[in-house]
């Protein structure tokens, strides 16, 4: 057993069909992490992508696993099987149904309140393994739950989501040290910035003007190239 090295999941469906799905936070979540703290490219390894890297001081590695959500357990428990990881060093990102968009809990243990892919892995490694839980709100009936959690992520949802991706990334090194750790550091870095006080110095009559923003075209980082297929830019 290691107790120096981390395996970061995230929980998703393979292929562009799905990218766009809220069931998809889970990969979103670890390509904002990876990218943030240069991962190194994925490669195909355990059934999934697999990109290692270090997270506070620690090795680390990234699995996002391609054989759908149900079975998720399958790539998590080779990757696990192989380098040795204990449970307790196995930190699963996924979406929450009963969250509210944007806000998310640390757990670890317990049972998968109906998540499949949460289940999968604790079929094929037991229960104790860490959980990220990202809200992805509930549409407040039932009947709507499977077209809610397997539709697209609306564009009024870039207000929340993208703040939290990058809040998450920025924090991740606190999965390292504890749990409360982590969730405290995203709260943090989530908290509205206060207002700048007024200079107290008059503005000059003639400022310079900033130069226009220039549009680069598309991004070469690959967390940014998915929010990009979920929220096209208008031109």
């Amino acid at each position: 057993m290691s107790d120096t090295l981390l395996l970061l999941v995230g929980l998703g469906n393979p292929g562009p069909k799905h990218a766009k799905h809220r069931h998809n936070v889970g990969f979103l979540a670890v390509d904002a992490i990876a990218e943030a703290h240069g991962f190194g490219p994925p490669r195909a390894k355990f059934q999934g992508d697999l990109r290692d890297g270090a997270i506070g001081g620690r090795k680390a590695f990234i699995l996002k696993p391609q054989t759908f959500m149900n079975l998720s357990g399958q790539a998590v428990g080779e990757a696990a099987r192989f380098y040795k990881i204990d449970p307790a060093n196995i930190v699963v990102f996924h979406d929450e149904l009963d969250l509210a968009a944007g806000k998310i809990r640390v757990k670890s243990g317990g049972g998968n309140a109906g998540h499949n892919g949460v289940e999968s892995i604790a079929d094929h490694i037991g229960p104790d393994f860490r959980r990220v839980r990202i809200g992805i709100g509930h549409p407040g009936d039932k009947l709507r739950v499977t077209g809610h959690v397997l539709g697209d992520f609306a564009k009024t949802d870039r207000e929340w989501l993208e703040p939290l991706l990058a809040a998450i990334a920025a924090a991740a090194p606190a999965l390292a040290e504890s749990d409360a750790k982590f969730t405290s550091d995203v709260a943090q870095r989530l908290q509205p910035k206060p207002d700048k006080k007024p200079r107290s110095e008059a503005a000059p009559e003639s400022p310079i003007p900033k130069p226009a923003a220039i549009d680069k075209g598309p991004s070469a980082n690959p967390f940014v190239q998915a929010l990009q297929k979920i929220f096209p830019r208008k031109h």
